[in-house]
């Protein structure tokens, strides 16, 4: 899935890419890949990386590796705000689970937040489910959300769940096949 991700991502972009190894063995991109270590377990791992990515660039763009990028992402700095994370309204799972989650597939944010300091230390601490549901547990009011995330319009991280919601945005930039079924639709694309 790794070279799909890298030819769609420079298809549409021409900044510097980083890949953080959570565990790959070997790849033909490996003058681009900076290891990660650490004791977490798979995606207990972002904030991590996200906080190692920080210090090779003023403003960070998060990609997880199943997105498709369909188009120039710089636009997303323009929405970056100093001391927060800046994230898509999760809609699907807003809709299925209550209250407002926002999706970790995308996040573009400057410097290190604080707060991508506390999600990694409670990453560590206490991981749940997966490292989206540790963001939103420290998210539990709407003025920790207002402080901590700023939205990104949607068309920044569209999840495939919206496909069918039939909840899709114009002209997305970012197709974000999560899950299994996600997954096997990205090896459909890649195999034409």
């Amino acid at each position: 899935m790794l070279p799909w991700f890298v030819d769609t991502y420079r298809k549409h972009n021409d900044t510097p890419l980083m890949i953080m190894d959570f565990g790959m063995k070997t790849s033909a991109y490996a003058d681009i890949r900076k290891s990660v270590r650490g004791t977490e377990r798979g995606w207990f791992k972002k904030p991590k990386a996200m906080r190692t990515a920080s210090a090779f660039a003023e403003q960070v763009c998060w990609l997880d590796t199943d997105c498709e990028v369909l188009g120039d992402l710089s636009g997303i700095f323009d929405y970056v705000q100093h001391q927060k994370l800046s994230m898509v309204i999760d809609q699907p799972w807003t809709q299925r689970r209550g209250g407002t989650w926002h999706n970790s597939g995308v996040v573009a944010y400057k410097g290190v937040p604080t707060v991508l300091s506390d999600w990694e230390t409670a990453c560590a601490i206490t991981p749940t489910q997966g490292d989206q549901e540790v963001l939103h547990a420290m998210m539990d009011t709407p003025l920790k959300r207002m402080q901590f995330i700023e939205d990104v319009p949607n068309r920044y991280n569209v999840l495939r769940l919206q496909h069918i919601d039939n909840t899709l945005p114009k002209d997305p930039l970012v197709y974000h096949w999560t899950g299994r079924a996600g997954k096997e639709h990205i090896r459909k694309l890649m195999n034409g």
